[in-house]
């Protein structure tokens, strides 16, 4: 037999090629190999006919027959047939499929890699306000952001993982006010604390933390806290101007004090979220602070840059931007009457910065209650002549977490919400990250906490670790020298069931390129289930520490690689391989 090739799939790219130069000779086509839903139409199928039916003017079946015909022989190749409306579907000979085994052991945390891409990717996600602890619904965020990260660095890209730090807005204020509100109660003021102000614990904690540094240096009485603050109760009372006047008043009495609070509470919050995301495997190469952006004069240079543009219009003494004019449904402020910048002028500028610090791909994963968003920044970035099209946002659904039949409902200002760190100490890490990306991240999720806590095969981690630990298990006692199994003979592979899984290794390095491609890292969750069920039904129905030291050694091969691959997609999810269960 011919030398075997490292990769089946250029192998059958190759031979396609010829047959192409020999039928269309001149013509180009980008050559694409799929693998068939139904095993029994081959193990890869081409459409190359298809691509090639306009320019030829002639019905594709009679296309594919022709290529079929120029085909060059091959020793890897069992037989090439035309189907359907003209797909060339190929069946390879056993030795081909086990090529990917010996791929596996040789390339090893390796198996799957892309090719380096050009250009320089970013990643923007969670990027919650610092305003109380992270809850279930950031943990999807989390997880599927740097999972995300973590599949197309693995596929090729240059990748950075990115936290906007919101430390300039009002729910900021809304923190201060009710850290300081908490700390005038300690000090023995009563001032009502309003209903829409942040109420957990933590915003006691904080209280507590300034009285015990400061005493009563913050402490004013409440009737100078609430001498000119708007009521909240009564005919024509508004609720948030309450709380705005509440802000405007600890601004004004507290002076540099302030600024102390308001500093405090966002190095607590943003601490605690740090480390609640390195506990759960979150890393992030950039903290971006938004306050940076005004700081810097970026906020203003984006909006003065839409004005010279002829984007912007003043009327009532604010700045509008003139979205309506990119498709947008009305125009938006981006500088109120009172001179403060909105959040959407923040939002321009620190898109403008990302285009500035050379990233070529762009991808903000926001929750789902922004797709309204996306449109008017996209708008800006065309206004600006930028490249809109570099920009992808992914939007990640709610989450609904059950205790048994039971919903628990979140709410970050009530305080009644379960965190994050809460979940990962009741069902770990592992099934935090592996249970919020068993679907789509634009599809709601229910999390079931009885079943991430289970130790049964009904448990999808537990199920793909155990196959991990499973053949741990087996490599233990056999006791050889792993190393070995590289030189194996593969020819022993012959039961459908082992060429079926060889096949499904094979697959791979695409599922890699295709998820990154598509951003979607819940295609490799399901696909290493799948992997796990096809190992375990094996492993079931063949003993791997046969008599026959050949068959032996060319099944423990292909069971390590099969570890290889697990312990490969698993270390993408931030998923552990234990050795044992």
């Amino acid at each position: 037999m011919s030398t075997q090739p490292t990769d089946i799939r250029l192998h059958l790219a190759d031979l396609l090629r010829v047959a192409l130069t020999s039928v269309a000779p001149g013509q180009s086509a980008e050559i694409h190999l799929e693998r068939p839903r139904d095993p029994t139409h081959g193990d890869y199928a081409s459409n190359l006919a298809l691509q090639l039916a306009r320019s030829l003017k002639e019905n594709p079946r009679k296309i594919a027959e022709r290529l079929a015909r120029e085909l060059p022989r091959s020793a890897w190749v069992l037989k090439a047939e035309v189907a359907g409306a003209g797909f060339i579907n190929f069946t390879m000979v056993p030795a081909a499929k086990t090529v990917a085994v010996s791929a596996v052991l040789a390339q090893g945390d390796h198996y799957g890699q892309g090719t380096k891409k050009p250009g320089k990717l970013q990643v923007e996600f969670v990027s919650a306000n610092p305003t109380g602890p992270l809850h279930v619904g950031h943990g999807r965020g989390a997880a599927y952001g740097a999972s995300l990260a973590s599949l197309l660095a693995f596929a090729g890209h240059e990748v950075c993982r990115e936290y906007y730090v919101n430390d300039a807005g009002r729910q900021m204020d809304i923190l201060a006010v009710s850290t300081w509100l908490r700390y005038l109660e300690s000090c023995g003021e009563v001032v009502p604390f309003p209903p829409n102000a942040y109420q957990g614990d933590y915003v006691r904690d904080m209280a507590q933390q300034v009285k015990d540094a400061h005493g009563d240096r913050y402490r004013h009485p409440a009737a100078a806290v609430l001498a000119c603050v708007p009521p909240a109760e009564g005919e024509g009372a508004d609720v948030e101007a309450h709380l705005d006047g509440l802000i405007q008043s600890g601004k004004d009495l507290l002076g540099e004090g302030w600024f102390y609070i308001h500093q405090h509470v966002l190095s607590e919050q943003l601490a605690d979220g740090r480390a609640d995301l390195e506990e759960y495997g979150v890393h992030f190469d950039c903290w971006f602070s938004e306050r940076s952006l005004y700081d810097t004069g970026m906020v203003a240079k984006a909006v003065t840059e839409l004005e010279k543009r002829g984007h912007i219009y003043v009327q009532d003494g604010a700045r509008w931007f003139r979205s309506t004019h990119f498709g947008d449904e009305k125009d938006r402020v981006v500088q109120r009457e009172n001179g403060l910048y909105t959040y959407f002028a923040s939002d321009i500028a620190y898109h403008c910065n990302k285009f500035e610090r050379g990233f070529t791909q762009i991808i903000d994963i926001w929750g789902a209650d922004h797709h309204g968003y996306i449109p008017r920044v996209k708008n800006a970035l065309l206004a600006l002549e930028l490249d809109a099209t570099a920009l992808d946002v992914a939007l990640v659904q709610f989450v609904s977490l059950f205790r048994g039949t039971e919903k628990v409902s979140m709410s970050t200002r009530a305080g009644s919400y379960v965190t994050l760190r809460e979940l990962r100490g009741e069902v770990g890490n592992d099934a935090c990250r592996f249970f919020y990306l068993m679907r789509k991240q634009d599809q709601s999720l229910d999390f079931d906490l009885d079943l991430a806590k289970s130790q049964s095969n009904d448990n999808p981690v537990y199920y793909v670790q155990y196959a991990y630990a499973r053949v741990c298990s087996v490599l233990a006692q056999w006791g050889g020298d792993e190393r070995e199994l590289a030189a194996a003979d593969l020819t022993p592979l012959a039961s459908e069931r082992e060429l079926a899984l060889a096949a499904k290794l094979a697959a791979f390095p695409e599922l890699i390129e295709n998820a990154a491609k598509d951003l979607a890292p819940h295609a490799l969750v399901f696909w290493l289930r799948e992997l796990a069920a096809e190992f375990h039904a094996w492993y079931n129905a063949e003993r791997l520490l046969v008599d026959d030291e050949a068959q032996k050694l060319a099944r423990l091969a292909l069971a390590v690689a099969v570890r290889q691959v697990i312990r490969n997609g698993l270390r993408l999810l931030g998923v552990s391989a234990p050795d044992s269960m």
